[in-house]
This record gives structure tokens, sequence and C-alpha cells, in this order.
């Protein structure tokens, strides 16, 4: 055993080798020599526990097996770093994904801003200490109508940062069937305990009345809380009270009404055929005191919990000392001024918003993007891939439309020498991983979330499969 572990190359032999100083060109020495000194442990380990005794292996066998192993785990880890992928799923806002891409002004902002010094925090106008909310405040109060507005991270700090502030220690009323769950298992009902509040449940799993509510009631009661059903559906034998009905119950009592959209829209979706969804200026004109809901989903921003409504009670949110543990980065800021921008000033929204781009995509669009794709796979690849169109159903994905299916076109493609489990892997293999879906042991690539500019990296990533290139 010992002449053979003496048979292991040192570390430094390992850079001798072209492939090794090819790993260092491309990822460093030091990640370099830290995956080659955790790949020489780990076949020692092995050796010993699995008593290589009677084998005789060389030294250049061992530093070949150890080589194969360090090239697979630098991929490995490059696998886990943060990619631009395609998207062919046809789930629009995927979370996996990232949700909503950013408009290409909003990028571009980003990149002129951010490669220098900007007035995050700086008053222009007086030359002193200013607010980074001050120009998101005003778009917000200019498109919904609200007293006022704050931006924190995300949507669920929003919630809880508004019950922390408003209902600490104090009662909030929700209906059973708006306890809902969010993504990663983050749940209504947890947010409310870890914010201090004191969560009363009212009702039943299908219906809540107005009634329920006003019994619930105590000198205790600081908010009347509702959750927008944005990422499931209740059907069949149903009742909800509307948020309208809880505002003249609430000023009856003078108790505060909230209003958790989840998925903010600022445009009337009916207008482009698809359900009606309650804009974050329904709301307001409901005279719901607070609104929160997300940034990166039908908004189409950056990630982002935006709290809109009362000015009384927004200056409460605004001086509560966690607001500053979940306020929102600079870039995500500019991204989102920049997009909400486009709400305020550009008439033709579908078209500079991707995310509304890609839900109002007729069939007929749809239908001719699909064939410039298919001729171009079927003019590169010959008979080595069949490839056709078929209508699939698309999703809006992301806790958004529940239960909404949008008619959509996509390609199918098989090969005669590779199953389709093995296109998919290599697919998301490619340098720039291109996600789709297998379906009736097919390939589908839906043309609904892939635009013009990713055509080439396809057909390259289909090279990539065939082991062409």
């Amino acid at each position: 055993m010992n002449n053979m572990l003496r048979n292991i190359p040192s570390i430094n032999e390992f850079f001798d080798d072209e492939r090794i100083n090819e790993l260092v060109n491309i990822i460093g020495r030091k990640v370099t020599k830290d995956i080659v000194v955790s790949c020489t442990s780990q076949y020692r380990d092995n050796m010993i526990i699995e008593n290589y005794r009677d084998m005789d292996i060389s030294k250049e066998d061992i530093k070949e097996v150890i080589i194969d192993n360090i090239i697979i785990r630098s991929k490995l880890n490059e696998r886990k770093r943060i990619h631009k992928v395609i998207n062919g799923t046809g789930v629009v806002l995927h979370t996996n994904m990232g949700r909503a891409p950013l408009p290409k002004i909003a990028l571009d902002e980003i990149v002129n801003i951010a490669d220098g010094y900007c007035n995050l925090e700086y008053d222009l106008i007086t030359g002193k200490r200013g607010s980074r909310y001050e120009s998101i405040e005003d778009l917000l109060v200019k498109l919904t109508g609200a007293e006022s507005a704050i931006v924190v991270n995300n949507n669920a700090a929003a919630v809880f940062l508004c019950l922390n502030t408003l209902a600490y220690n104090k009662e909030v009323v929700i209906s059973r069937s708006e306890q809902v769950e969010i993504g990663g298992s983050f749940r209504v009902p947890e947010i409310i305990e870890r914010s201090n509040a004191k969560m009363v449940e009212v009702g039943t799993t299908n219906k809540t009345y107005v009634r329920d509510y006003e019994n619930a009631i105590t000198q205790d009661t600081k908010v009347l809380l509702k959750v927008h059903k944005s990422n499931y559906k209740i059907e069949g034998f149903t009742c909800e009270v509307q948020g309208e009905e809880l505002v003249e119950l609430a000023r009856e009592n003078k108790i505060i009404t909230m209003e958790d959209l989840g998925s903010g829209v600022l445009v009337d979706l009916e207008e482009f055929s698809l359900p009606y969804e309650p804009t974050v200026m329904d709301l307001v004109k409901k005279d719901i005191d607070i609104i929160t809901f997300s940034g990166d989903k039908l908004l189409g921003g950056p990630q982002a919990g935006i709290i809109v409504g009362k000015k009384e009670l927004i200056d409460k949110i605004k001086k509560n000392p966690l607001t500053r543990m979940v306020r929102i980065d600079k870039l995500s800021l500019i991204a989102l001024q920049e997009v909400l921008n486009i709400y305020l000033t550009n008439d033709n929204i579908t078209n500079n918003i991707p995310i509304l781009n890609m839900l109002t995509k007729d069939k007929e669009s749809l239908l001719s993007e699909a064939n410039v794709l298919r001729k171009s796979l079927i003019d590169t690849f010959n008979d080595n891939l069949h490839v056709k169109i078929i209508d699939e159903e698309d999703t809006t994905g992301g806790g958004s439309l529940p239960g909404v299916i949008i008619k959509g076109v996509s390609l199918s493609i098989t090969s005669k020498e590779l199953s389709p489990q093995i296109m998919q892997k290599r697919l998301r293999e490619y340098k720039t991983p291109i996600i789709c879906k297998v379906k009736d042991n097919e390939i589908i690539i839906s043309m609904r979330t892939i635009n013009k500019k990713e055509y080439n990296d396809i057909i390259d990533g289909f090279y990539y499969v065939l082991g062409k290139e």
C-alpha cells in the first residue's frame, strides 16, 4: 500500500501538464490548485478505503485518472455559477430562471450608472444627503395614484415589514383561504408570526364573509389583511370578501386595511386577451390603506418588494429600523426606476417590457418565428434532426395568473441517433444552456420564451448535442 501511495503525483507535478495549465488560464491558479488538492486527496482516501494493495497502477495511470477527475470537478464548479440560459420551457415567469428578463433600456442604464459613482443617497439640488427612495416614490405615486411609496428587496420582506411596523404585538385578521404558501416554502402565517403580529384566522377554506371579519375584531385588532390568490385558485362553492367591503368595516373600527397583491400588475391584462388581474391602481381606488406587490413578476422589473399606500402609514414604515435590513440595492433600484419610467412615458408598453411582450404574442407571430427557426435547423442538420411545428400550451408561471393556459407554438425535435433525454441533458450542458421539455418522446422548445437573438445559440447547441462542433 505504501508503494502505491508513493505513486500518487505531487501537487506541483500536475502543473507540468498542459491541461492543468489551460485550467489555470481559465479559472486562475488558486482555484485550480484547490481542485487539484481536493481530487488528489480524494484519490488517496479511496485507495486506502478500497484497499488497492493487489492492483498494479503506474504513476502515469494514477496521474491520468486524477486529471480526469480535476477536469470533471472544474466543469461541475463552473455549472454552479450563474449563467445566461435559454428558456425553451414556455413558462414565462420561470422562478428558477430568474423570473422577468429586464428591458434593454434598464440594462443599459445599469451599465451607464454603475461603472462609476451615482447620486444614490445624495441630493443634487441641496448638495446634502438624500433618500434612495425619492425618485422611485415619485414614479410610483404618479403611476398608481397612491399617496406615498417605499421599495424593499422583495415582496415577502415588504409584507413582513408592514406587519412588523403596523401590527407589532397586535392582531392581524386574515381569511383561512388566503394563508398562502409562496416560493421556497415561505408561508403567510409564518411571516405574520415572525413579524411579532398575532394572526387571527376567519372563515373556512372556501367561504369567508364580512361578518367573519367583524366578529373577529377586538380592541387588539390592528390590521385586516387580504392576500390575493396569485398562485392558486379556489373554484366552485365559494365566497370571498372584496377589499372595498373591508375598507368600510375598517373605517368603522379605526383599523388598517392591507392587501398583498403578490404579483403586481400596472396594466389591464384584459386589453391583451388575458384574464382580469386586479391592478395596483384598482386597489388604490378602493382606498386600501397599504398594498404590497413584487417587482419581478407581471410588472416585468427586477426583484423588489413594492409598498404603496397612505402617507401616514408609509412614513411609519420608513422609520422602522428593519427597513435598512431589507432595503433595495442600487442596481435593482436603477432597473426598477427605468421600468417604471417605461410605464409612465411610453405608449407601447408591450414592446418595451419583455414579459408583457411574451405574454401578448399572438399565434400568427409565434408561427412565423417557428418557421424561421425550423428552417434554420433543417437547413443546418438535414436528416440528423426531425423538426416539426406543434401547438403547445404555455403558462405564466412565477405565482401569477394561476390556472391560466396560453395557447402557444413550439418546435418538436427528434433524432434517429439520440434519445430525447440525452439530447435534453446535452442541451443543458452546452456553454449557453438551453432548457427545454421532453414530451411524447420528443424535445419541445417553446417559441414564446425564446427570442430571435438566441436562434444562433440554439443551432450551435444542437451542433454540440450531435457531436459536430
